[in-house]
């Protein structure tokens, strides 16, 4: 298992195991884990879970990029509230003029649609403002 830490614009990469040995004559096993990692597993650290299933039913950039954004402050089985304009700048975070903001509404839909495909339930309450449910995991 690995899992990847985003703070202040910086990134860091994490395998929950250590170190392990193991030694069959003595019955011993050793096994150590990632300290925090382990404090985030047993909930004393924020987390965010992905589902590999999801990531992998998303076929375009939008739709993986709105996904890892709603991952992080969505809780599986739980909804929030977020408006098309704030979506689109999870994909793109440049301003953009009136025609290009009209295009990248149209495919922020459009990868709103792929992320129902993979089990997030939406409703659009009011034009260009979504409630989003995040399928409960395993």
């Amino acid at each position: 298992m690995s899992v990847i830490v985003e703070r202040d614009g910086k990134r860091q990469g994490f395998r929950i195991l250590s170190e392990y040995a193991s030694d069959e004559r003595e019955g011993r096993l050793f096994v150590a884990l990632n300290p925090r990692i382990a404090e985030a597993v047993v909930g004393e650290r924020p987390h965010s879970r992905l589902c590999m299933t999801e990531i992998r039913g998303l076929k375009t950039d939008p739709a993986r990029l709105m996904h890892q954004r709603l991952c992080g402050w969505i809780d599986p089985g739980k909804s929030g509230r977020v408006e098309l304009d704030t979506l689109c700048g999870y994909v793109w975070p440049d301003e953009a003029n009136p025609n290009t903001l009209k295009m990248r509404r149209q495919v922020a839909r459009r990868a709103l649609d792929e992320l129902a495909t993979v089990g997030w339930t939406l409703d659009e309450y009011a034009r260009g403002k979504w409630e989003l449910k995040r399928p409960k995991m395993d």
